[in-house]
């Protein structure tokens, strides 16, 4: 009786062993097979991932003025000018901008959770120094915040505060060829907040249209809403045309609340063209128009318009070595955007930026030399005796690392 007994436990014991083995592959091969063992009709099951990246950036460059002021920026009527975006200080050790970004994707829904920190951060979101509670916001260290609902294979909806569709650069100092940003990024929106759609006609074309609170700022500063729209099309391989616009009134309201009449709007055409594996061109232009009060800082009465032009061009001449070229030309002689003479009058600028861009440390740092030359039409910088000039030249290396 005993050994049968021993035997009919032991048999129990071998099947339990058994059981749990195969729960145990079971647990792990479940989410490879759902779509096998579910029901012919059920939607397959989407997990999405998250993908973490980031950067940050350095500089030094001289400046051949040798301006008191240690700046690139030169002078606008008694204060400092905008000459520069982002690189403003010369002669001294800069940081850039420090940028954590978490993105996770999925079969239905996009998010992005991008933030920023540094002295690049500040002048990307000023609007957002001022949040409910005062200067100091943690608004300030959104960069970006939004979320992508892919309603069909075709169309999406994105919420939430995103980068401006405008343009030919972007914030991100690795994804730009140059390190200095040229004046029409500098004159231009750098992002939205709003809801926005895309539909995908085909791989090669698409259209997006939104409604935005404003341009650069976290707080709707009337009850106006402002209209976004891109279209894209690539007509050959390798060629990628974007038609992107802007149509906002910026006006603040008066004591009474009521929103006086006013118009910005900016049309932008941006191309790019790899002719090869190594030679690389680009083209942005843009025309813009502004009247009435902008955001509480006044405007003209009557609609006065600002126009640029870059081009850009770079060659790989090894996979770890390139040099590109960007020369733009930016009329503002309406004196109607900020960019004007040492007096305060509009100006207009021409620029030639020359940047070579070296990769080391397997892709994970690039180092980018860089001369830029900017020539206005009157008066704008200060020299290190006090006289002024018409032109400022910059030289020196940005140091980026990214992940």
């Amino acid at each position: 009786m005993r050994k049968i007994l021993l035997l009919v436990g032991c048999s129990i014991a071998a099947y339990v062993g058994k059981a749990q083995d195969s729960t145990a592959i079971a647990v792990k091969t479940t989410a490879s097979t759902a779509s096998q063992t579910a029901a012919p009709d059920a939607e397959p099951v989407s997990t999405g991932k998250f993908t973490f990246s980031g950067y940050l950036d350095t500089y030094y460059f001289g400046n051949f003025n040798n301006p008191k002021s240690q700046s690139n920026l030169g002078l606008n009527g008694e204060g400092f000018g905008n000459a520069r975006a982002f690189d403003q200080k010369a002669g001294q050790f800069g940081i850039g901008l420090v940028q954590a970004k978490a993105l996770y994707t999925s079969d239905k829904v996009d998010a992005v959770f991008d933030l920023a920190f540094g002295p690049f951060a500040d002048l990307g979101n000023y609007g957002n120094n001022v949040g409910f509670l005062g200067a100091g916001s943690t608004s300030l260290a959104i960069k970006q915040a939004f979320v992508t609902l892919k309603a069909t294979p075709k169309l999406s909806f994105t919420a939430g505060q995103f980068g401006t569709h405008i343009g030919y650069e972007v914030i991100d100092a690795p994804v730009n060829y140059n390190y200095s940003l040229s004046n029409l990024f500098n004159n231009g929106p750098f992002y939205h907040i709003g809801l926005k759609g895309q539909y995908n006609f085909s791989d090669k074309v698409y259209l997006m249209l939104g409604v935005v609170n404003n341009v650069d700022n976290i707080f709707d500063n009337n009850k106006r809403k402002g209209l976004i729209g891109q279209l894209f099309f690539s007509p050959v391989s390798g060629l990628n045309v974007y038609l992107n616009g802007i149509v906002s009134n910026e006006s603040s309201p008066d004591s009474l609340g009521n929103t006086p009449d006013g118009s910005y709007s900016l049309f932008d055409l941006t191309t790019t063209y790899q002719i090869s594996s190594k030679f690389f061109l680009g083209l942005n232009a843009a025309v813009g128009s502004q009247k009435g009060d902008f955001q509480g800082y006044g405007g003209p009465v009557t609609a006065k318009s600002w126009s640029g032009i870059a081009l850009y061009s770079n060659y790989a001449f090894t996979d770890k070595f390139g040099l590109g070229i960007r020369y733009e030309i930016f009329d503002n002689k309406s004196g109607v955007r900020a960019l004007t003479d040492a007096a305060g009058n509009g100006a207009s600028v021409n620029s030639i930026t020359i940047t070579g861009n070296i990769t080391a440390a397997e892709g994970h740092v690039l180092l980018k030399p860089e001369f830029r030359l900017d020539s206005y039409s009157a008066n704008k910088f200060q020299k290190n005796d006090g006289s002024l000039t018409k032109s400022q030249a910059t030289l020196g290396m940005a140091a980026i690392f990214k992940f």
